[in-house]
């Protein structure tokens, strides 16, 4: 929907004390967030479809590189002299050893701190040190293994194995620009499956009751435009200033400031477009009730490259760490401690809750369908 549709609905519904309502009530089984069976299987699916690894201004220039694990799996990704971005598999090919950590940028390669074994930034075996004591090793047949890397809407995705479905790419516009740089890059975990973190941003219903003095001063209770497309969604949160619109003609609508629009990729990322940063969360899952969030918040399209720009998106990002989110991670938190017990067999989602719906039955599917083909 355009963002003149949606100010439309969003002003409707205001009116009309109603929200987008999704068609099913999905009951997803509590031992879904527990059982390591569940967790592994995640786990493999997680290498069969596309998965965002990190924003494309990330690896902005040359020799910038990100490294981290996905599915477990310590990657590398790395843009080229060529501007490529190439990921590989972690792992010196002599003995190993991982060849980066965190992120940084190298001018001419990598070079094993082990042996000093040397790669340049397209993966290639540049340098043997000691090369006689390996007779018979090819250099072009003992590069860094690659792993299969897209760059898609200023996002970069990568599929391990071969692909079940196009997941997250499925249908996806291009959300993030290329003029987009990131201020701000963040990594903690926290004591929650993956999914329970995910999930509490996929509402609004529960914005009164748990952002009561944070969120909800500024915005509607569970009052919310839902978008479906692909494996993903969009939900739309109004802030309570788009009132001042209703009066004006629709030539002079803005989203910005009005509305937040937050994507669900599926199945681990979502990208909030708020009114002065761009934030992306990835849920990397570490076990059943540990997950990583790899956090990276970005200028707007289009932003002045001033100070006084550049303080206004970080005055906008802190507000919503050190408030809302805190209280969502929270609870996510306090969910994962409960389940511990056996209040419950189920959690119930319902009407007000379509995002949510459309993740589980997405992920069963995919699921279903790695179990069916392998």
């Amino acid at each position: 929907m355009s963002d003149e549709a949606v100010i439309q609905r969003v002003l409707d519904h205001a009116a009309n004390k109603t929200t987008d309502l999704g068609e099913d009530v999905w009951r997803e089984p509590v031992e879904n967030y527990r059982s390591q069976e569940r967790f592994e299987q995640e786990m493999e699916l997680f290498k069969r479809v596309p998965m965002v690894y990190c924003p494309s201004a990330a690896l902005a220039h040359t020799g910038d590189y990100v490294a981290r694990s996905l599915a477990g799996v310590p990657l590398l990704a790395v843009r080229g002299e060529d501007g490529v971005v190439r990921t590989f598999f972690n792992a010196c090919r002599h003995r190993g050893m991982m060849l980066a950590e965190g992120d940084g940028n190298v001018s001419g390669g990598f070079v094993c701190r082990y042996h000093a074994w040397a790669y340049g930034l397209d993966g290639r075996l540049r340098n043997i040190a000691g090369r006689d004591g390996f007779p018979g090793i090819e250099a072009d047949q003992h590069g860094l293994t690659p792993v299969h890397t897209e760059e898609r809407g200023g996002l970069v995705f990568v599929t391990q194995k071969p692909e079940l479905s196009r997941g997250a790419l499925q249908d996806m516009p291009d959300l993030v620009g290329s003029d987009q740089v990131v201020f701000e890059y963040t990594t903690f975990t926290d004591q929650a499956n993956w999914k329970l973190l995910l999930e509490t941003s996929m509402e609004g219903y529960h914005i009164k009751a748990l952002h009561n003095q944070t969120f909800y001063p500024f915005g509607f209770d569970n009052l919310n435009v839902v978008e479906l497309y692909g494996a993903n969604s969009r939900i739309v949160f109004p802030f309570r200033r788009i009132e001042k619109l209703r009066d004006r003609p629709s030539s002079e609508w803005r989203a910005q400031g009005k509305l937040t629009y937050v994507n669900q990729l599926f199945p681990n990322t979502r990208l909030a477009t708020l009114s002065n940063h761009y934030l992306l969360v990835i849920l990397e899952p570490i076990s059943p009730d540990l997950s990583q969030w790899f956090i990276y918040r970005l200028r707007p399209p289009g932003a002045d490259d001033t100070p006084e720009a550049l303080e206004r998106s970080k005055r906008d990002a802190a507000f919503l760490k050190d408030t809302g989110v805190i209280e969502d991670r929270e609870a996510a938190c306090s969910i994962q401690a409960g389940m511990a017990g056996e209040g419950n067999s189920h959690f119930v989602f319902g009407r007000y809750e379509a995002a949510a719906v459309h993740f589980h039955q997405q992920l069963d599917h995919h699921l279903d369908q790695l179990a069916k083909h392998g």
